[in-house]
């Protein structure tokens, strides 16, 4: 069972990283997109080897289906100028700066946990659905909420200024 899980922990860290180095290095929008959903189902798998169905379920539902589909309405929203786009770096400096952005965190923790070794690490306890909602309900309304406010503001406006130029033209 143990193999299983390592195996799996694998498959998700691969799901992880992957998605995010195609978010980062893609040429198009749309592509980036793909790698971003990629990478939160792989967060998605994580939370289930944390024995947390019910986050994981949350995940899929909110960010993958919903973040990542007004994130792809304001891509299809804004169309590019007529000036063209902005110059970019050779692909292989851009895979590069990627991968070193990618493993500065991990490497980082890496010494951290190496200097500092945990005695042992906890069974996570099972957080059923309803002390989750109590959780976000009671002491964590605010922050819950100033999140989904942001996210809505910066959908919003993105939609806004997609108006506006097409105003113009």
């Amino acid at each position: 069972m143990e193999l299983m899980a390592k195996v799996a922990f694998g498959l998700y860290a691969f799901m992880i990283m992957g998605g995010s180095l195609i978010a980062v290095a893609a040429s198009s929008l749309v592509r980036a997109l793909v790698g971003l959903v990629a990478a939160m189902f792989g967060v998605a798998g994580m939370y289930l080897l944390l024995a947390a169905p019910f986050i994981a379920f949350m995940q899929i539902f909110i960010y993958v289906g919903g973040v990542s589909v007004l994130i792809f309405f304001a891509i299809m929203f804004t169309r590019p100028g007529s000036a063209g786009t902005a110059p970019r770096p050779h692909p292989f400096r851009r895979g590069l700066q990627a991968i070193l952005a990618m493993l500065a965190p991990g490497l980082i923790l890496l010494a951290v946990i190496l200097k500092h070794p945990p005695l042992s690490f906890p069974i996570p306890e099972n957080v059923g659905p309803a002390m989750l909602g109590k959780g976000m309900l009671y002491h964590y309304l605010l922050p819950f909420e100033l999140i989904s406010a942001a996210l809505f503001i910066a959908m919003a406006g993105t939609v806004l200024l997609a108006w506006h130029k097409w105003g113009e033209k």
